[in-house]
């Protein structure tokens, strides 16, 4: 049985986010983040400090991702439906849970072949109103990614209302053995509009790392939609166009491609 700190690390860094119109605006604050393999989600371990799929100050919790069951499953049905298959291991970038507590703006499943070759990215995101979204970005032909290869997307899920639904997203992915950065910028009809990445740089998940982790932010996932709330409130207060939430798309997948 895997345990918490066999292949998996914590990744700690920064969140950046600029908004070039109508208003400009921009902030980035200190961040960690879990990178995990698929395999260690499949369990249920470790200890108080920090679990899998348990009770513990720190955890990650399945449930959190995909349809709410067994997740292997679920990614090799979306990677069948767009003629893909990894072989390789699935290694999961994601908030943890702090205090029993998560939000997760967006989670990313990074899909290898045997060979190691990055075959897909699965995005998941959630918004403020408790729906979710999956972008699957790919190659057509299922072809590698190649590091910093540009993804594009069409954007179908409504996260800020002070963003359409329209335009799309470019997507940017480097993982190295020591850090990753995933870049997300998103288009309107006016051309770029907002300029977001989360990086960190990985170190196993020890005891140390563990309690620089609650000790040094406590109140994480609480922090993320304290800080969603408090920019929203500036960006209104700048007049910045607001626009209601819309139904939600008839399907939660949106594919992409180079």
């Amino acid at each position: 049985m895997a345990r918490p700190g066999d292949q998996i690390y914590f990744a700690f860094g920064e969140v950046r986010h600029r908004r070039l119109h109508p208003r400009e605006h921009a902030f980035k604050y200190q961040a960690w983040f879990v990178r995990a393999p698929l395999t260690a989600l499949e369990t249920r371990s470790g200890d108080w400090l920090f679990g899998i799929n348990r009770r513990s100050l720190l955890s990650l919790q399945a449930k959190d991702h995909g349809d709410g069951g067994a997740i292997r499953p679920w990614i090799n049905d979306l990677l069948a439906s767009a003629g893909l298959h990894a072989d390789g291991e699935i290694w999961l970038h994601a908030f943890a849970r702090v205090l029993g507590y998560a939000f997760k703006p967006v989670s990313f499943w990074y899909c290898h072949r045997a060979d190691g070759a990055l075959v897909a990215v699965i995005a998941e995101v959630h918004n403020t109103f408790g729906e979710r979204h999956v972008y699957l970005l790919a190659d057509p032909q299922g072809e590698p990614l190649k590091a910093g290869a540009e993804l594009r997307a069409n954007k179908s899920f409504h996260v800020s209302p002070f963003c359409a639904v329209q335009g799309g997203y470019r997507f940017r992915f480097i993982t190295r053995a020591d850090r990753a950065v995933a870049r997300i910028d998103y288009d309107d009809a006016n051309g770029p509009l907002l300029l977001t990445s989360l990086s960190g740089a990985f170190e196993p998940a020890g005891l140390a790392q563990r309690l620089r982790a609650l000790l040094g932010f406590p109140l994480f996932s609480a922090a993320v939609i304290a800080r969603i709330h408090w920019h929203a409130l500036r960006l209104w207060l700048a007049r910045v166009p607001f626009h209601r939430k819309p139904e939600a798309p008839d399907t939660i997948l949106t594919r992409g491609s180079p």
